[in-house]
C-alpha cells in the first residue's frame, strides 16, 4: 500500500483518529489521574489544574497508535502512555518557569498562580513518578530508551537557554535543540509501541524515525504560528517567542532575507526581548517570506514521517499515524 503524500491542503481528521484510540486513550486518563494523586496537598492542587487544562495528549496517543499498528494487543501500553504524559507534563511545568511564562493554553500558569519553586518540584514530583512507573514494567530496554530521552529533553533545555538572546543562531543549532528537546519524546513514544508489538527491528528504527520527524514537523510548525495564529487559538501572546529572545525558525529565515533596517530591528528584538515594534518585526519577517519557507521545512518533515511509515503493515492505526503527520502541519494551535 502507498501511503499518500502530505499535503496542507488536505484536511487531517484529528477526530477520526481520536475516536480510533478512545479506549485506550481513556485508560490512560483513568491512570494518570490515579497516579497523579498524592497525600501532599499542594501537589494535588497543581496536578488537578494541570489535567483540567485539558490538551490533546497526543504523545501518549502516539505510543497508544504505534503499539496498536505494531499489533501490540496487551495493556502495557497505557503504563507507557502515562510515563510519557508525566515526562511532557514535567518539562512543561519547568518550561513555564525558565521562560517566566504567565499562560498556557488560554490558562494561566501554574508558576503564576503557585510560584516558581512550587512548579519547578511538582515538575520534579512528575518525573519521579514516570521513574516509579518504569520500574514496575521491569524491561530494561524499555527504561533505557526513556533514561535516554529524559537526559536527551535535559541537554535540550540547556542548549535553548544558551540560545536565548543570541540573534546568530544557526539553522543548525535551532534544530539541534527542537530535536532533543521535543523530537526525541516523539520517537520514543513510537519507538516503544514497536517495542511492545515485537516488531523486527528495522520496524521498530521505522517507527522511530516516523516519531522523530514527525515531532520535526510538530516544532516548527508550532513556531510558525507564534507569528500566524492569534491569541485565541494559541492559548498564548503572539510573539511570546521573540519577546523571550528565542530565535526560532521563522526570525533565522527572515534575518537571512532582510533588509539592513529589518535585521537590524530583529536582531535587537532577540538580544533584548520586548514587543514594542511587533507589528513591524512580524511584517519583515513576512515580507522575507519566511514564514512560506518555514511551512516548506515542517511539510517536508511532515512527509519524511509519512514515508517512514511505509515499512509497517497496512492497518487503521497506521492510517491514523499517517493522518497525525498532515495534522502536525495543519493545526491552527
Amino acid at each position: 500500500m502507498t501511503l499518500m503524500p502530505a499535503d496542507a491542503s488536505r484536511p487531517a481528521d484529528f477526530t477520526q483518529v481520536r475516536d480510533l484510540a478512545a479506549v485506550d486513550m481513556q485508560h490512560v486518563d483513568a491512570l494518570i489521574r490515579h497516579r497523579l494523586s498524592s497525600d501532599v496537598v499542594l501537589i494535588n492542587q497543581i496536578a488537578d489544574h494541570i489535567i483540567a487544562g485539558g490538551g490533546k495528549r497526543l504523545r501518549p496517543m502516539l505510543h497508544t497508535l504505534a503499539a496498536r499498528a505494531a499489533g501490540y494487543a496487551g495493556e502495557q501500553h497505557v503504563k507507557l502512555a502515562a510515563v510519557i504524559e508525566f515526562i511532557h507534563t514535567s518539562t512543561l511545568l519547568h518550561d513555564d518557569v525558565v521562560d517566566e511564562s504567565d499562560l498556557r493554553r488560554g490558562r494561566k500558569t501554574a508558576n503564576a498562580l503557585w510560584g516558581n519553586a512550587a512548579s519547578v518540584l511538582v515538575g520534579d514530583f512528575l518525573y519521579s513518578r514516570s521513574f516509579q512507573l518504569m520500574v514496575e514494567l521491569d524491561d530494561m530496554r524499555i527504561m533505557r530508551i526513556l533514561a535516554d530521552t529524559t537526559n536527551t529533553i535535559a541537554e535540550g533545555e540547556v542548549l535553548q537557554l544558551l540560545n536565548i538572546g543570541n540573534a546568530d543562531v544557526s539553522e543548525a543549532a535551532y534544530l539541534a535543540v527542537i530535536e532533543r528537546k521535543t523530537a526525541v519524546l516523539f520517537a520514543a513514544a513510537t519507538e516503544l509501541g514497536g517495542i511492545l508489538g515485537g516488531l523486527p527491528q528495522a520496524q521498530v528504527d521505522a517507527l522511530r524515525r516516523y516519531g522523530m520527524e514527525l515531532g520535526y514537523a510538530f516544532q516548527i510548525a508550532d513556531d510558525l504560528l507564534d507569528y500566524v495564529s492569534s491569541p485565541e487559538a494559541l492559548g498564548k501572546n503572539i510573539g511570546d517567542d521573540l519577546a523571550e529572545g528565542k530565535p526560532t525558525l521563522p526570525v533565522i529565515y527572515a534575518l537571512e532575507k532582510a533588509s539592513p533596517d529589518q535585521t537590524q530591528s530583529l536582531r535587537h528584538a532577540i538580544e533584548h526581548g520586548g514587543l514594542d515594534s511587533l507589528d513591524r518585526i512580524i511584517a519583515s519577517i513576512r515580507d522575507s517570506g519566511a514564514l512560506e519557507r518555514t511551512r516548506e521545512r515542517a511539510l517536508s518533515h511532515a512527509q519524511a514521517a509519512r514515508d517512514a511509515l511505509a515499512a509497517l503493515p497496512a492497518s487503521d492505526y497506521r492510517d491514523a499515524l499517517a493522518t497525525l503527520a498532515d495534522y502536525s502541519v495543519q493545526r491552527t494551535y
